[in-house]
């Protein structure tokens, strides 16, 4: 009787774990689950590859080109649970709600490729397959062209002159001549000398510094980049 008791208990508990399956993979088919994860792949691959050519900061990171994939992985199936649930959606936004991120992003347009991967996601979980292709397409060529494409703005860098302080109206009137864009930021005064810091935009980074140690009275001086033109 205790067996036959037993036997019950194990087939209801397995028509239950059956009836369980069935109903997560009721909204769901595992072949569009699977063929979504593969496209969210490649599209995730595109974007990192994007993000390596075009990156132009000083310090490239794998790991963030590996998250970029792993966010349009991630984000897929999420979209595709919760788009046919609508109180697991609510709890879902409940729970990023009180999450927080303490990673700090460096770049602002590192932001902007984290975006991208989660709208990637987004219209991949949606079942937009052809538009998430397109607009990875799309936007993968836009940056291409907005990187390399080089807009005639002069470059921006910090001119650092060391020298003796009689000579400074001949640096003054130097930079006046040469360059149509300059301003003052910084002027120290030592008992070894004087330095002076000045913003300037210029297409030829050379001339300048060539033209400053002609200067009689100057000891050295330094072109810096500034930081959003540092590997152009």
């Amino acid at each position: 009787m205790k067996f036959s008791s037993l036997m019950t208990s194990t087939s209801a508990a397995s028509i239950i774990n059956t009836t369980g399956l069935a109903a997560q993979f009721k909204s769901i088919v595992p072949a569009d689950l699977f063929i979504a994860l593969g496209i969210a792949f490649l599209v995730g691959l595109i974007i990192a590859f994007v993000y390596r050519k075009t990156y132009r900061g000083v310090l490239y990171s794998p790991t963030f080109t590996l998250t970029l994939i792993m966010l349009t992985l991630i984000t897929t199936p999420v979209v595709m649970c919760i788009k046919s649930d609508i109180a697991l959606s609510m709890g879902m936004v409940g729970a990023l709600s009180i999450v927080r991120f303490r990673t700090a992003v460096k770049d602002p347009l590192d932001t902007a490729y984290m975006f991208w991967s989660l709208t990637m996601g987004i219209l991949l979980g949606a079942g937009l397959h052809l538009v998430a292709i397109i607009v990875a397409l799309c936007i993968s060529v836009i940056m291409f062209i907005l990187t390399f494409v080089k807009i005639g703005e002069p470059n921006t860098y910090l001119l650092v002159v060391h020298y003796d302080e009689y000579c400074e109206s001949a640096i003054n009137s130097e930079i006046k001549r040469g360059v149509k864009n300059s301003k003052l930021r910084s002027k120290t005064l030592t008992r070894a000398g004087a330095e002076m810091t000045y913003e300037i935009r210029l297409n030829d980074r050379h001339e300048i510094v060539t033209r400053m140690l002609d200067i009689e009275g100057v000891h050295d001086a330094t072109l810096v980049a500034c930081q959003s033109e540092v590997g152009a």
